[in-house]
């Protein structure tokens, strides 16, 4: 505890560290200022009576608002957050894979990259121009008395305007966090909105188990095994041994022959992004049938999002996507190219299809783990509503919510050490250094 306080002097002694991170502190103040200003002619005492009166047992308005920082529930002006710009990053990756313009973007460095942060920014714009009237006709109007008694088109527009500038301001907000404060702005803005519920759940599961103190504690050693967990198969890497032949340096050769290095292959290549996919999907069934009375066994199956049936084949999608994903993320033959050309190779494997083969086969057997802990962790939640824990407090065992606040924090942490062993002060964690991951933005814009 003395050295981790010591570390947390050298950090404020860093005059830029020290600024950045107030700098960051302010903008994320800013951020969650806005997420509770109501769109104009909105009835606030409806607004929070509605929340109060459900409380969080529809189980996709938890989720939308854990996202949004709770401006979904707020029917704020940052009602729709972040994810319309997760959304166009995410497209726009997707469109590098089959447009050969985009791909030929990718290509171009820093100047194909500003094209497509172009594009991306255009592409978010539109997103939430097509998400604000549906959210106030689906969400927004289903709270009584919330929306004023008459709907004008300049109301209409007022309203979608500032809805779609709330947004693109939640997106300046994480690029100035980016540029000038500290860890990737997107991605802090994510873990904010969803560490904002933790407090008021936590504090709910305690006052709903107020007489049994042993099961709070034991909820808290789970979940810290849990969070455990998550960043040994986040951070795991399987090291593939490489060996460097002779170079020539000048005009005399340098004999590396010796020299070994390792090439790193995640064992959770993919993400967060299969169960992004697969829970988008199993958005639209939930939609359909949870609002029937009667929709027989479909609605059984798919109606209930803690169900077995529901939990089942989102653990299937997401297995189905952590390979799709991980095929897109990672190619064995390009790999393969880089290591002849460099000089490098797999000790007993031959260059070129040879070592591709022995990449690809690697890459095959470390998924089956990784997409089984995503799997898992996708269907936590289900569980600890099993075992009687409190609808919103639920979310934080495990999901997109976990792996999103656990890879964001080692990712900003990796940063803030970065600065300490720059000044050749120690890092921050005592004993060894943090191994960073890519953040969601980095993931999905290739999060």
């Amino acid at each position: 505890m003395k050295r981790f306080i010591q570390n947390i002097k050298n950090i404020w002694k860093v005059e830029e560290l020290r600024k950045r991170i107030l700098l960051t502190l302010f903008l994320i103040l800013v951020y969650r200022i806005g997420s509770f200003i109501m769109l104009p002619g909105v009835n606030a005492e409806a607004v929070l009576a509605n929340a109060s009166r459900k409380g969080g047992d529809n189980v996709l308005e938890s989720l939308l608002s854990m996202f949004s920082g709770g401006g979904f529930t707020n029917v704020s002006i940052m009602a729709l957050g972040i994810m319309p710009y997760i959304s166009a990053s995410i497209i726009m990756q997707l469109l590098g894979m089959a447009v050969p313009a985009v791909q030929k973007m990718q290509n171009e460095g820093e100047s194909g990259r500003k094209q497509i942060n172009t594009y991306t920014r255009i592409l978010t714009i539109i997103i939430c121009a097509v998400q604000a009237p549906s959210y106030i006709s689906l969400y927004a109007s289903s709270i009584k008395g919330a929306l004023p008694a008459d709907l004008s088109m300049l109301w209409w527009t007022t309203a979608v305007s500032c809805m779609v500038a709330g947004s693109m301001f939640a997106v300046w907000l994480g690029e100035r966090i980016t540029d000038k404060g500290i860890g990737n702005g997107i991605s802090l803005l994510i873990t904010v909105g969803i560490l904002s519920r933790l407090p008021s759940s936590f504090l709910t599961e305690m006052a709903a188990n107020k007489n049994f103190p042993l099961k709070i504690v034991l909820e808290i050693i789970v979940f810290m095994l849990i969070v455990l967990g998550t960043i040994l198969i986040v951070q795991g890497v399987r090291k593939v041994p490489l060996n460097t032949a002779k170079r020539v340096v000048g005009a005399r050769a340098v004999d590396e022959q010796g020299a070994r290095n390792y090439l790193p292959l995640k064992v959770n290549a993919s993400g967060v992004m299969p169960i992004i996919f697969a829970q988008a999907i199993m958005t639209i069934p939930v939609m359909i049938f949870s609002q029937q009375k009667d929709g027989g066994v479909i609605q059984y199956a798919l109606g209930d999002t803690h169900g077995v049936p529901y939990n089942a084949l989102l653990a299937l999608l997401i297995i189905v996507f952590t390979y799709f994903y991980t095929a897109i993320m990672i190619n064995p033959r390009k790999m393969a190219d880089d290591l002849k050309r460099s000089g490098g190779f797999i000790p007993g494997v031959r260059p070129g299809d040879e070592t591709a083969e022995y990449i690809d086969s690697l890459v095959s057997r470390i998924t089956l783990p990784g997409s089984i802990f995503l799997a898992l962790i996708a269907i936590l939640p289900s569980i600890a509503y099993a075992c009687n824990i409190t609808s919103g407090f639920e979310y934080f065992f495990g999901g997109t919510s976990l792996l999103i606040m656990v890879g964001v924090v080692l990712d900003t942490l990796q940063q803030i050490e970065s600065y300490l062993l720059n000044r050749h002060m120690d890092g921050l964690m005592e004993g060894s250094r943090v191994r960073g991951r890519r953040s969601i933005n980095e993931m999905s814009s290739g999060f």
